[in-house]
């Protein structure tokens, strides 16, 4: 043994003094002949160690034997065409599994195993392939990206367990189907809202029970919710009137709010919106198609598409003419100096600059101009909830609500009875999915139904659809939350190896790593 330069150098022969051959088994001390090998091992004290070791070549005693010449091993140390021990190629295929390629090389060397990365990789690849014979009784599916919006796979996940036993390339019914028909035994299927998955359980295997997860509800749910707030956000724009006898507002201002500017004339953006939806409209009336329209008003056909779904041109402008404003939260400190006698706009402008303020001066001089003319300025509306929180409080329990979060909602409710009725039924649902109450899930979908709010219908028409999946999951303990898991842990991994790994390797990583 020596040691230099932070390599420990091992040179050793055999004791043996006979061999016995791998194919037949028949002992033989008759040596043909020698020759080195060199082998790698696990580190001595952060030094690489590295064995050479002199082999023995005998010849097989056996006339019949195919073998006739054969190589002495030594167990525990060497393996056929190996060139690491047991002990080193096990620590270098924990980290393959962990690290994979050159994350995995650049630990290796620091653990004094230096190694190339597409050794590595062939480790990797070189890992049995888990042999699944029946699909677990709760399987769990859900889809992943490998190239987000282009390319897609499914994994599937023992819920019991908690572990992942297949990777499947695409996320197609049919792929589902034909992996449940070779493996059967599924007794209940965790999936997500996605009818892919629904029709692929329904013939791969029709026996099982198919369970709707909660927080895909939630979150479908929460998404009509966002999109009705968006919806009447106009209904969010009423605040404190002032007193007409000491204020008279002018005659712009007494208008709809957002639909003219400060000098009272109507906006492009409004007058362009309303042109367009009724030139959409009139082409629809006259059987025009969407594609025709789109030709002919030199618009993209998402856009007619948009305007052709809005009944009224007011869908299509709350979100442009009732968004909040940067100056909202100094107007009432501009009214309280503009009551105080300072009238000067630019004078205004540096003193809010001073408190943050990083706008256009313009823009505070547009707010004040509306005062001109009159003693006292009216006081400053309070600015109106963000749609954004605004569903986050419809979302949320009413008693994990902060009191003045639960009176910005309580007001914001009561001045739009679409929006009380909104409320109202998240909160009946959210009820029955804590409570497991699957059984109302009918008197529910008939109330939601009733109010007429689109969205909450489109909800409503899903859940009838998918009725005996989302009923279980309202019903029974079963969720999907390991699939997310998962699928977390496979985004993971595919950053680790910056987003080169093909499928087959992605796999391997998957089943074996997590």
């Amino acid at each position: 043994m020596e040691q230099a330069a932070g390599v420990v150098r091992v040179v050793a022969r055999a004791r043996a003094a006979e061999g016995v051959c791998p194919r037949c088994g028949t002992a033989s001390a008759r040596v043909h002949g020698r020759y080195e090998r060199s082998l790698g091992d696990g580190p001595i004290g952060g030094s690489v160690v590295l064995i050479r070791l002199r082999i023995r070549r005998f010849l097989c005693l056996k006339p019949d034997c195919e073998a006739v010449t054969f190589a002495e091993q030594i167990p525990g140390l060497t393996s056929p065409h190996a060139r690491f021990s047991p002990l080193r190629l096990e620590a270098m295929r924990a980290i393959a599994r962990a690290l994979a390629g050159r994350a995995g090389a650049r630990l290796a060397s620091m653990l004094a195993m230096p190694v190339n990365r597409m050794t590595l990789l062939r480790l990797l690849r070189g890992l049995p392939e888990p042999r699944l014979i029946s699909a677990p009784t709760v399987l769990g599916v859900d889809d992943f990206a490998l190239r987000r919006g282009h390319v897609y796979g499914t994994v599937l996940l023992d819920m019991d367990t908690r572990r992942p036993v297949d990777l499947l390339p695409g996320r197609t019914a049919s792929t589902f189907a034909a992996w449940l028909r070779q493996h059967p035994g599924a007794q209940v299927i965790c999936r997500d809202r996605a009818g892919s998955y629904a029709d692929g359980a329904r013939t791969g295997a029709p026996t099982a029970l198919q369970v709707a997860d909660r927080f895909h509800l939630w979150h479908n749910l929460a998404e009509v919710v966002d999109k009705t707030v968006h919806a009447h956000r106009s209904c969010l724009q009423a605040g404190p009137q002032p007193d007409q006898e000491e204020f008279e507002p002018p005659p712009a201002a007494a208008l709809q709010p957002g639909l003219l500017d400060v000098s009272g004339r109507e906006r492009r953006l409004v007058v362009r919106t309303v042109e367009r939806h009724a030139a959409v409209h009139s082409l629809l009336a006259d059987g025009e198609s969407l594609n025709a329209i789109s030709r002919r008003l030199g618009l993209a056909f998402r856009t007619v598409r948009r305007f052709a779904q809005a009944e009224a041109a007011d869908e299509l402008l709350a979100g442009a003419v009732h968004r909040p404003s940067k100056l909202d939260e100094y107007k009432p400190y501009l009214t309280r100096r503009w009551n105080e006698g300072c009238r000067n706009g630019a004078r205004l402008h540096e003193e809010i600059q001073a408190d943050g303020w990083n706008g256009a001066a313009r823009t505070v001089q547009r707010y004040v101009n509306t005062f001109r003319g009159h003693a006292i300025a009216p006081p400053a509306p309070s600015p109106p909830p963000k749609p954004r929180h605004l569903t986050t409080w419809i979302m949320s329990h009413p008693d994990g609500l902060v009191p003045d979060n639960s009176v910005r909602l309580k007001a914001a409710i009561e001045e739009c009875p679409e929006l009380r009725a909104l409320t109202g039924h998240v909160r009946d649902f959210g009820q029955m999915m804590t409570n497991r109450e699957g059984h109302r899930l009918n008197e529910w979908i008939a109330a939601a139904t009733a109010d007429q709010l689109p969205h909450l219908c489109s909800f409503a028409r899903g859940l009838r659809h998918d009725h005996a999946a989302v009923s279980a999951g309202l019903t029974l303990s079963h969720s999907s939350g390991a699939v997310e898991g998962t699928v977390n842990k496979i985004k993971m991994l595919k950053r680790q190896m910056f987003g080169r790994a093909n499928f087959d390797l992605l796999r391997i990583r998957v089943l074996h790593a997590l």
